[in-house]
């Protein structure tokens, strides 16, 4: 947490070391507050002398609100650098999750980064708030109220070696069976988040199944975990305080009974009786204000560490450092993707999930890729905008290795339609406009009707404008298809690839969206991932994978005649006559 702290930090430097100031100025203040009021009792009460009480009085109120001017300014630059380094922790965090591949993704799993960026970014700034106060000011009590007591009676100062040293190893225990529960706690909202996110993702298959009363149990367990580890780390807080406020009182009547001795025979003036009192008070006070720190700290640097470690992770795939331009970016009907004996296989596996895969891709042409569950279909396309990296072989386009590309120029190429349509909470026009943020009404009207998504968008009240909810969940799975395809459309890339992107349209939607396409797409280079044999017939190029390798490439007529694979595939969906 300590790396996190001081490069998060480091542009706020001026803020804090006027904060750090302004605390010392205010525990100076407080410090010299008891020496003020022991020369009142000693030379003013003492004597009756009232001029020196009202002279003194009022330097003593000067300091005071020095003090509190202090505290209010120290406060307020404390809390503002507190909330600029959360903002900009956060920001860090989304723009490296934003750089990670798949993998790493996968390694610490969205449900742990969603709560590193929010309750873990919390944790450490509420700490760096109340730190660069109480952190400040605590030792600056302690080490002060020591050396001030010390100048009021030395003898009486031995008090302070028997009550510190049992507040630290009180402290120290308590600390000691804390750390571990803390990050444990950052572990269990990671769970609670896990299982929330996936009630509220597939709540339709939930109630389908009548599993309601078993997800609540599934939330139930993982909120109890957390409620006990919260409520162990609570007990063990609430021991220390009552233990810290025993030793206070108990060093309280210490100091009256033995100063009590020294001022019934004259050895120390009533005053400095009473001062020494208050830079007790003031010490042990430090004490109680170091171990809100020490209830923080734990958490803070357990969920310090967690950020830290998003922070450090070099993604395993990045952007070259001399990257190779598209040669005539924008130049429609020139690029060819090819794969060049491309193998993969995912992080940890012991077998390849693709190998041997060659074969190209040309401009003005579609090319299907088919095969069986598992068969590694959508893993193929996964490459080609490098959500993963191939493990052997290339994937070229024009002649230029992908990875060779700045991935941003590489993304600027490709229209993608996933698997899972997705749509982002906002309206039609604002999905649509992530392929193109500058299409005209018009143009996304003429993309709409390509799609054949046009009537049902004209039936809508607003039109463009119609409300969508967070990943398209207003409207239907088919609507959601057409409208992603809608959006890869405006984007007019030069490489198309769907992935099984049809499968929630009717036949008639299919056949009239794919003759549409045709025409829209015809100097580019189509990919099609599809499960329906209907939908990729009339493909200029079947791709046939089996298990991972290619079974069979050529035409519809040339895979019937010599892929006994692709046959398997077609007569699962087709009699002999819609085959032929």
């Amino acid at each position: 947490m300590t790396r996190l702290l001081i490069t998060q930090l480091r542009p706020y430097w001026k803020a804090v070391l006027l904060v750090v100031s302004l605390v010392l100025v205010q525990a100076i203040a407080n410090l010299y507050l008891p020496d003020l009021n022991a020369k009142i009792i000693n030379n003013g009460v003492a004597t009756g002398d009232t001029a020196y009480i009202l002279r003194t009085g009022g330097l003593m109120l000067a300091v005071a609100l020095l003090s509190g001017v202090a505290a209010i300014i120290a406060v307020y630059f404390s809390s503002k650098t507190a909330m600029a380094m959360g903002r900009d922790v956060r920001g860090a965090l989304f723009r490296k999750v934003e750089s990670f591949s798949q993998a790493e993704i996968n390694i610490f799993g969205s449900p742990s980064l969603i709560t590193r960026n929010t309750n873990d970014v919390q944790q450490v700034q509420m700490l760096v708030a109340i730190a660069l106060t109480l952190m400040i000011m605590a030792p600056a009590m302690m080490i002060g109220g020591i050396i001030m007591a010390v100048r009021q009676n030395l003898a009486l100062s031995g008090i302070l070696l028997i009550i510190l040293p049992i507040m630290g190893v009180v402290i120290g225990l308590m600390v000691r069976k804390a750390i571990p529960l803390f990050r444990a706690m950052q572990v269990k909202i990671d769970r609670i988040n896990q299982v929330m996110r996936e009630t509220l993702s597939g709540v339709r298959v939930i109630r389908a199944f009548v599993r309601n009363d078993y997800e609540e149990r599934r939330f139930d367990d993982a909120n109890f975990d957390l409620t006990d580890t919260a409520l162990r780390v609570g007990r063990l807080f609430a021991l220390m305080i009552p233990s810290l406020i025993l030793i206070l009182n108990l060093s309280t009547v210490a100091i009256m009974y033995f100063g009590g001795m020294l001022v019934e025979n004259g050895s120390m003036p009533i005053g400095n009786l009473m001062a020494f009192m208050t830079y007790v008070m003031q010490i042990l006070f430090a004490v109680m204000m170091a171990t809100v720190m020490v209830a923080m700290i734990p958490r803070a640097a357990a969920s310090g560490d967690r950020i830290q470690e998003v922070l450090d992770v070099v993604p395993g795939i990045t952007d070259p450092a001399n990257p190779v331009p598209p040669a005539g970016r924008g130049d429609h009907g020139r690029r060819c993707l090819e794969f060049k004996g491309v193998e993969f296989g995912y992080p940890g596996a012991e077998d390849p999930v693709l190998t041997g895969i060659s074969f190209s891709v040309s401009p003005g042409e579609t090319t299907a890729i088919v095969g069986s569950t598992g068969s590694g279909k959508t893993t193929l396309i996964s490459l080609i905008p490098r959500f993963y990296d191939v493990t052997g072989g290339s994937i070229e386009i024009d002649g230029v290795d992908i990875r060779s590309m700045d991935r941003t120029d590489l993304w600027d190429l490709i229209g993608f339609v996933p698997q899972k349509a997705f749509l982002f909470s906002g309206t039609v026009a604002s999905n649509l406009r992530f392929g193109d943020e500058h299409a005209t009404d018009e143009e996304l009207w003429r993309i709409l009707s390509v799609a054949q998504a046009r009537e049902f968008v004209e039936e809508m009240p607003e039109g463009l404008q119609a409300p969508i909810a967070q990943g398209g969940t207003n409207v239907s799975g088919g609507q959601r298809q057409r409208l992603a395809i809608a959006r890869a459309l405006v984007k007019k890339p030069e490489v198309y690839v769907f992935d099984d992107s049809f499968s929630a349209l009717d036949f008639k939607t299919d056949s009239m969206l794919r003759a549409a396409l045709r025409a829209e797409t015809a100097s580019a280079a189509v990919i099609i991932v599809a499960q329906r044999v209907s939908t990729i017939m009339s493909a200029d190029q079947i791709v046939v994978l089996d298990k991972g390798t290619i079974a069979g490439i050529g035409t519809h007529a040339e895979l019937m005649a010599a892929s006994e694979t692709y046959r398997e595939i077609v007569y699962s969906q087709l009699s002999a006559e819609e085959a032929a």
